[in-house]
């Protein structure tokens, strides 16, 4: 089991961070789209139990993931468990119509741009995205990966330093899922 360590800041200004970035020795990565469909679950509350499932199309790439709820702790961090499945437009829309034909149903497709950044920092590999989110606008996510609840600590720590290296501060911290801004923007709470 593994968890996704992470904290979304909103930015206006990648240029500075992916100066900063740069300086810390990590390079930008190719440029990637990505949208994510998000799915309801026929029996349970999502939006209540804190949990998410996504179809994820990334190039012609194609990941179905599953997050836990949210643990407590300053990071957003949760059990991710993520599944690749055929590539290509015809494996999403077959596995989407998989989901569906079992009872889940659409809920929001979140689309954006990112710009990875991977970096070795305080020992550990981390990765930093530049995001433009449709509708959303610029966000940086810092992102580290725990292998198991022991090492939970340690990867909020280095994710909250290599933040504060980077110049991300409290004041700019967006605590919401892409998924959560985007349903509170067109007035659905899901």
């Amino acid at each position: 089991m593994g968890y996704e360590v992470e904290i979304k800041f909103r930015c206006p200004d990648h240029g500075a961070i992916s100066k900063r970035l740069m300086a810390l020795g990590a390079g930008p990565g190719a440029e990637v789209e990505q949208a994510d469909a998000y799915l309801a679950h026929p029996s349970r509350d999502f939006a209540a139990t804190n949990e998410a499932l996504r179809i994820r199309r990334e190039g012609a790439e194609n990941r179905v993931t599953y997050k836990g709820p949210k643990h407590p702790g300053p990071t957003k961090t949760r059990e991710e468990i993520e599944i690749p499945f055929q590539g290509g437009q015809e494996g999403f829309e077959a596995t989407s119509r998989l989901f569906e034909a079992l009872g889940f149903r659409p809920v929001a497709v979140v689309r954006k741009r990112r710009i990875p950044h991977h970096v070795r920092f305080q020992g550990r590999e981390l990765e930093v995205t530049l995001d433009l989110a449709e509708e959303l606008g610029p966000f940086v996510e810092v992102e580290a990966l725990a292998a198991d609840a022991a090492d939970l600590p340690a990867a909020q720590a280095a994710v909250q330093a290599l933040a504060a290296e980077l110049g991300l501060t409290d004041a700019s911290v967006e605590p919401r899922s892409y998924l959560r801004m985007l349903l509170e923007l067109s007035g659905n709470q899901g």
